[in-house]
């Protein structure tokens, strides 16, 4: 049975048991008007003393059967449909009720204090903890974690987000002018003398080639030389260049202050004040940007770091034993122990939890308040004076039975006492 129908049925009760308390009520009434006629009957008769006294107790009852009958009613209705001062009250108040309703709770359900009070005594830093600690319930987490991040993944278009990537990444990449910003780091390198290892780097790997270039170093000469000349003179000659260039390379391997690690050094700082201040350089920079961002692995990239993170992501959540569930949970675990087990960490949440729940109650007490008044407001007259007869309506109606018997009670408690006295 859905909400919808389980709160008409709930109504269909209430309603079916106010009527009955009505009749009820009603039926002391009724009881207590044919006891009085009989009585009058019997005195007229010549009936006993005793007839005095249930009379009394009937009259008395009918008038506080009528008393709270009229009591009750005026909450609600006016009584037998006249317009008698200070009745239908919930129809007239409906307003100031629901503001009061409001008032009402905002000062003894939703006081800073009290909330306070409940919040500290809930230890909800201590239960969170606790219960996060236990492997189940992070393994329970990391499966609910997985199921709300394969729900996002599946609700999102892949053109929406490839466009998000394109647009925040792609496109803003290629958008500024690469030179400036590029002359501007490597200026920044130099002056931190980034570059020497790197010149280092190479100086060593040209030399090593160097060492071993002998026999490049043949192959092109005997490609390259005459037909006539000897071979002893090729071979003379290849190992003369590669004794000199073995030698060169030594020579900048070996000389931190070489001129050719100098000349390289001037061109780097050159190039990086180009980069910032010549337009023919910063020319050529876009050139060679605008040939990388149009190949087609960046052109792509959107579409294929999109496929590549949702295929990673659907894979994660689907497996249990995933990195992606196993993490979480590992996490999951490791913060609930030491929420668990760390006081210094409890008091430090729990305060961050009593400061924030202090805030609201201050700062929207009267906005939560506000939905009672908002909605009382918003009621018919008519509806409001029903819907709250139907909740308590049937308990009033035992205001109706005891006003009978008390009333009866009372009636004949002084009419005993006045014959006692009076004779």
């Amino acid at each position: 049975m859905d909400q919808l129908s389980l709160g008409a049925f709930d109504e269909g009760v209430k309603r079916r048991d106010l009527r009955k308390m009505k009749v009820v009520a009603t039926g002391f009434l009724v009881f207590a008007t044919v006891v009085y006629l009989i009585c009058r009957w019997q005195e007229s008769r010549g009936a006993g003393e005793w007839v005095g006294y249930v009379r009394a107790a009937s009259e008395a009852g009918m008038v506080g059967a009528l008393a709270d009958w009229f009591a009750v009613t005026a909450l609600f209705k006016h009584p037998l449909g006249l317009p008698i001062p200070h009745t239908a009250i919930i129809k007239r108040k409906k307003d100031q009720l629901g503001a009061s309703l409001s008032n009402f709770v905002g000062k003894n359900f939703l006081s800073a204090d009290v909330v306070s009070t409940k919040v500290k005594a809930a230890e909800i830093p201590l239960r969170l903890g606790t219960w996060m600690a236990e492997p189940k319930h992070a393994e329970r987490v990391a499966a609910e974690t997985a199921t709300i991040l394969r729900g996002v993944v599946e609700v999102l278009r892949d053109e929406d987000v490839q466009q998000i990537i394109d647009g925040t990444l792609v496109r803003r990449l290629a958008e500024p002018r690469w030179g400036p910003p590029i002359g501007r780091v490597l200026g920044e390198l130099l002056r931190e003398n980034r570059q020497l290892p790197i010149l280092d780097l190479l100086a060593e790997r040209a030399h090593q080639w160097a060492l071993g270039s002998q026999e490049t170093i043949d192959r092109v000469i005997s490609r390259d030389s005459p037909a006539w000349s000897p071979k002893f003179v090729d071979a003379m000659l290849g190992e003369k260049i590669h004794r000199e260039l073995v030698e060169f390379t030594w020579k900048v391997r070996s000389n931190p202050e070489h001129e050719v690690r100098q000349a390289a050094n001037r061109f780097l700082v050159d190039f990086a004040d180009d980069l910032q201040n010549d337009p023919a350089t910063i020319e050529k920079a876009e050139k060679i940007k605008a040939e990388i961002m149009g190949r087609e692995e960046v052109t792509g990239l959107a579409a294929a770091t999109w496929k590549a993170a949702k295929r990673l992501i659907m894979e994660s959540v689907d497996d249990p034993n995933s990195t992606l569930r196993t993490k979480v949970a590992e996490n999951v675990v490791g913060f609930g122990e030491r929420l668990r087990d760390e006081d210094d960490l409890r008091a430090k949440i729990d305060g961050w939890v009593l400061a924030g729940t202090r805030y609201i109650v201050d700062h929207y007490t009267e906005e939560i308040t506000g939905i009672i008044t908002d909605t009382v407001e918003r009621w018919d007259a008519e509806e409001a004076s029903a819907k709250i007869e139907l909740q308590v309506g049937r308990d009033l109606q035992f205001i109706r039975i005891n006003g009978t018997v008390v009333g009866a009670l009372a009636g004949l408690a002084i009419y005993t006492l006045s014959t006692l006295l009076f004779g």
